[in-house]
């Protein structure tokens, strides 16, 4: 018959495990110290590189790039205040700003052919275009773009990114939600040369033609896409943001 530990060595088994859970929170508490140290070492290294490399990430968009994704690595978002050291050293966060309302002109200006929907690298070029070749004017990448429209989000849903098969993306500029058909149908369109069909979506999607056509005219409505009915036996519906872009 096993023996029943006494009160004693439950006590003393409560003393030891006591013991333990104070040395693991004064280890806890010491790496916590030393991460916060290291922390804020990288933060003043990050400063002073970005003293030192100021003239680059004001006018190289690649050297600007990697010194984005450097800050995030370890927490900082430069362009999370117009004001504060990054706003007043680099001018970082007043570029992306000022880029993001020169993005909502162009995307506004453009909608009556766009629909609102354009890709990346044609709004690319119609920046660079508005914003001319004055010396004052920073290059931008599609990355810096990107980054811009990510501050539009305090719009609400109007400035949304649309990501493609092939990498590229589609930024689109009024109000709403693409559904997940919506964007499958965008995607093939890109692959297509910028239209699809009825055939081309049962044949190659496995769609019914009530998806594809509820899908469809949902596209037409919002302004998304054309449909052509001349010259063949079935309707094509084309999509200006892709096939314009792809005949550049």
């Amino acid at each position: 018959m096993r023996r029943r530990a006494g009160v004693g060595a439950i006590h003393k088994k409560k003393l030891e495990d006591g013991k333990y859970k104070d040395k693991s929170n004064v280890l806890a508490e010491h790496q916590l110290s030393e991460m916060s140290r290291q922390l804020e070492t990288f933060r003043a290294n990050l400063e002073e590189f970005a003293r030192d490399h100021k003239a680059e990430i004001k006018k190289d968009p690649a050297f600007r790039k990697h010194f984005q994704d450097m800050c995030a690595t370890i927490g900082v978002d430069p362009l999370a205040s117009g004001k504060g050291f990054w706003s007043e050293m680099l001018g970082v966060g007043d570029f992306y700003y000022e880029l993001g309302v020169q993005i909502v002109e162009v995307c506004m200006a453009t909608s009556h052919r766009t629909g609102g929907l354009m890709e990346l690298s044609d709004l690319r070029k119609k920046l660079v275009k508005a914003r001319g070749k004055s010396r004052h004017h920073q290059e931008i990448s599609n990355d810096d773009l990107l980054r811009a429209i990510k501050k539009l989000k305090v719009l609400g849903n109007g400035f949304t990114v649309i990501p493609l098969n092939s990498g590229r993306y589609l930024v689109q500029s009024i109000p709403g939600e693409f559904s997940m058909d919506q964007t499958a149908i965008l995607q093939k369109a890109e692959s297509t040369s910028g239209y699809v069909s009825l055939t081309i979506l049962r044949e190659e999607m496995g769609w019914n033609n009530d998806r594809s056509q509820r899908a469809l005219d949902q596209l037409i409505k919002e302004g998304f896409a054309w449909i052509d009915t001349q010259g063949t036996s079935e309707a094509s519906y084309w999509f200006p943001s892709i096939f314009t872009s792809s005949m550049e």
